[in-house]
């Protein structure tokens, strides 16, 4: 099927491929949206991303802010190849373009999480709130750790330079 390129992506050639009939894959996945979330879940939880459930209720706001960055770091420098190829096709396909944007919205909502832990320790009032959340959910999205791994030459450098930026970026000072 991947020889064929996305657009051979159906239900339907995917019970062609796999050996089993139509009606098996239909009632595994219904639909097309379905067979990509269970994809994107099992992607998920092969990159770790079971982790965000600890971070996410860490009593500590920068160790939430740390445990976030890092999370989605090994995730994206898990399998770039593979993340820049879903990317690509949810570019020109709206199913796979949905199913990506529901997932950018639930790092989005995890940003939203974090910035609103950071504010109330700091006793920071809500001036700027909105800004902060859009800048922690762009910096750790796949585009911008892709880049930085690119013109850094490795993933592991981009890893280690992503906190500092986020940091200076989303500073409690501004």
């Amino acid at each position: 099927m991947e020889a064929k390129g996305f657009s051979s992506l159906t239900l339907d050639g995917l019970a062609r491929e796999s050996g089993v009939t139509r009606q098996t894959i239909y009632n595994l996945f219904a639909t097309k949206t379905g067979l990509l979330e269970a994809l994107f879940d099992q992607i998920a939880l092969d990159g770790g991303m079971e982790r965000m459930r600890n971070v996410m209720t860490a009593a500590d706001p920068a160790s939430m802010l740390r445990g976030f960055i890092e999370i989605f770091s090994t995730f994206w420098s898990r399998d770039r190849l593979l993340i820049r190829r879903i990317h690509g096709i949810a570019a020109i396909d709206p199913e796979f373009g949905a199913a990506v944007e529901a997932r950018n919205q639930r790092r989005r909502f995890a940003a939203t999480r974090v910035i609103e832990m950071l504010d109330r320790r700091s006793g920071r009032d809500a001036a700027g709130k909105e800004r902060r959340i859009a800048t922690l959910h762009a910096l750790t999205s796949f585009e911008v750790f892709d880049a930085l791994a690119e013109s850094c030459g490795n993933a592991d450098e981009a890893a280690r330079l992503l906190p500092g930026i986020v940091d200076r970026a989303i500073s409690l000072r501004s």
